[in-house]
């Protein structure tokens, strides 16, 4: 006999799944052209640097003046909203992205991008398909806490 807990955990568990599956997508892995892997190592040391973490999007916004990027309002579990750039408004638009949670680089320099301070990276995977270039920005489950380090 299960627990009321763990009854309420199963169909919270079904429930997200369902809603989470999205129709799939054939693609013709003959059209897909990834870059080459980079031959040169990182040590281990360098990368432990790159401090990676879950973000939480409040906002998200098209800059004026600008075809390509977006500002992003983020959560990243320190309370105070940060704020990153990024150049992927041909794939995405603004108002898609509210809510999602994705992944950072936190510890960048902040970079003046069109008079704004873009405080950290977004984390994008991208490919050529059929000779054209798709993006995909970096999304996870929404139960991962802002702020939560990636390992």
């Amino acid at each position: 006999m299960k627990s009321q807990g763990a009854a309420k955990n199963e169909a919270n568990n079904a429930a997200q799944s369902s809603a989470q599956e999205a129709p799939a997508v054939k693609i013709d892995l003959s059209k897909v052209k990834v870059e080459p892997l980079f031959e040169e190592f990182v040590d281990f040391d360098t990368f432990s640097k790159s401090d990676f973490r879950a973000v939480k999007v409040k906002e998200c916004a098209a800059v004026p003046k600008s075809k390509k990027l977006l500002q992003f309002t983020l959560d990243d579990g320190t309370g105070t909203d940060r704020t990153i750039l990024s150049g992927i408004h041909e794939y995405y638009e603004p108002e898609e992205l509210v809510g999602k949670t994705c992944i950072a680089i936190v510890n960048l320099p902040p970079r003046k991008m069109m008079g704004i301070d873009s405080c950290g990276m977004l984390i994008s995977a991208v490919h050529e398909y059929d000779g054209q270039e798709a993006l995909n920005l970096l999304m996870v489950d929404d139960r991962i806490p802002a702020g939560a380090k990636l390992y």
